[in-house]
């Protein structure tokens, strides 16, 4: 019998370029995010929101170079579990990491399933029960259906929500023209109280950065992995960098702070502003940034599970490919069936919450595992390396957070 990943089974079939990656990338990251968090980061930074996404955008930065170099170094799926096992030589250490990658995207689908349906049920009265199995089953189909077709769809979707930021930047030009006169305002002086609130706006802003981390699971799916993944990382978070500076200035510049505190679509009341007209179209397309980030996840943590099943590390079953869809199916389905039971039994809240812990923690395992890989081997032939003060900065600060947290969550 062919054991899993032998030549006698299909595998993933290379069919992501650059271009596509990015846009797969910035389907993930860009999004759900800064569509609904911006207004929450303004609650707590005032009109220091654009410095907190600074901070979060170098914060995200660190840990996007460790990723980078990991993924040039040993492009494979299930990354996380691959890279901490080169890193530590521990099957068990390594295979607890991917578990709780898939765990990551898991809750995180749930969460933008919920956040999904939420939205929906603002235009058409339809209950979670009916409305979820129907929204899940059908991302989980798509996803089956191929890698090439999934990110296809994620990528016009990820036009659409780029574009509607572009928009909202061009209908905002002239508050964006007078933002240099006014830089004084939005850089906080080097005293205790503004920089605090900065750190905790960059905390809560950090979380919309998340998801170019997702990029690596599905590097035996990109063509000249070695090149292409660390290129589509480092540009993914330039291009979100940007946007969100420039939407966090124009949002503290053309709005109250306490009404952009206080709204849960601080985006579509940004548009409203700008227009005077109907905030629809931007919740319509915030309804569609929320479905396409469910999708990656799906996407991310099925080829996780591959990854996994491909080393032997759980269950053969679960890395078998479909020999025509070229998609690993039995993982698919698995998480489908598993996103489903997140997203009816526990709220959007909760989600949100374990999602940014558990990818927190993910961060700082793969960023001292690369300082022990480079310890071993610093510069090997064909592999983008970056400097090891960049791993070490990045675990630190990884750590950081979740101490942070953990000191708010026991203050609150």
């Amino acid at each position: 019998m062919a054991t899993v990943g032998s030549p006698q089974e299909p595998k993933l079939k290379r069919s992501l370029s650059l271009t596509m990656l990015v846009f797969y990338g910035l389907g993930v990251t860009v999004g759900a995010g800064i569509y609904v968090l911006i207004g929450r980061v303004a609650g707590v930074a005032g009109l220091y929101t654009p410095a907190s996404f600074l901070v979060a955008a170098v914060l995200a930065g660190l840990s996007a170079f460790a990723f980078a170099e990991m993924s040039s170094r040993f492009p494979r799926s299930a990354g996380e579990a691959v890279y901490v096992h080169q890193g530590f030589g521990s099957q068990i250490f390594a295979t607890i990491v991917g578990l709780f990658v898939v765990l990551s995207g898991l809750v995180s689908s749930a969460a933008l399933s919920n956040g999904f349906v939420g939205y929906l049920q603002t235009m058409a009265s339809v209950p979670d029960w009916i409305a979820l199995p129907i929204v899940v089953l059908a991302l989980g189909a798509l996803a089956a259906w191929g890698i090439a077709e999934s990110v296809i769809v994620a990528a016009v979707v990820t036009v659409i929500e780029v574009g509607a930021l572009v928009v909202l930047l061009g209908l905002g030009f002239d508050h964006l023209a007078a933002a240099p006169a006014r830089i004084a305002d939005f850089v906080p002086p080097l005293e205790a109280v503004p920089l605090v609130a900065v750190l905790s706006g960059g905390v809560l802003a950090f979380y919309a950065f998340l998801g170019f981390e997702d990029m690596v699971n599905v590097v035996e799916e990109v063509e000249n992995a070695p090149r292409t993944m660390p290129a589509a990382i480092l540009l993914t978070l330039v291009i979100t960098t940007v946007l969100y500076l420039a939407v966090a200035i124009l949002a503290v510049s053309a709005l109250p702070l306490d009404t952009l505190a206080a709204t849960d679509a601080p985006l579509a009341l940004l548009f409203q502003s700008l227009t005077g007209g109907s905030s629809a179209p931007i919740a319509a397309i915030a309804m569609a940034a929320v479905i396409n980030g469910a999708l990656i996840q799906i996407i991310m943590a099925s080829r996780v599970l591959y990854g996994l099943a491909d080393q032997a590390w759980i269950p053969s079953w679960l890395g078998r490919v479909h020999p025509r869809t070229q998609t690993p199916l039995n993982a698919t389905v698995t998480v489908a069936v598993l996103i489903l039971i997140f997203a009816l039994a526990l709220p959007l809240g909760v989600l949100a919450r374990i999602t940014s812990l558990v990818v927190l923690a993910i961060f700082a395992a793969v960023n001292l595992a690369l300082l022990a890989v480079k310890h071993r081997d610093p510069r090997p032939e064909g592999v983008a390396v970056y400097p090891a003060i960049l791993p070490a900065c990045g675990f630190l600060a990884s750590l950081g957070i979740i101490l942070f947290e953990a000191v708010r969550i026991a203050g609150g």
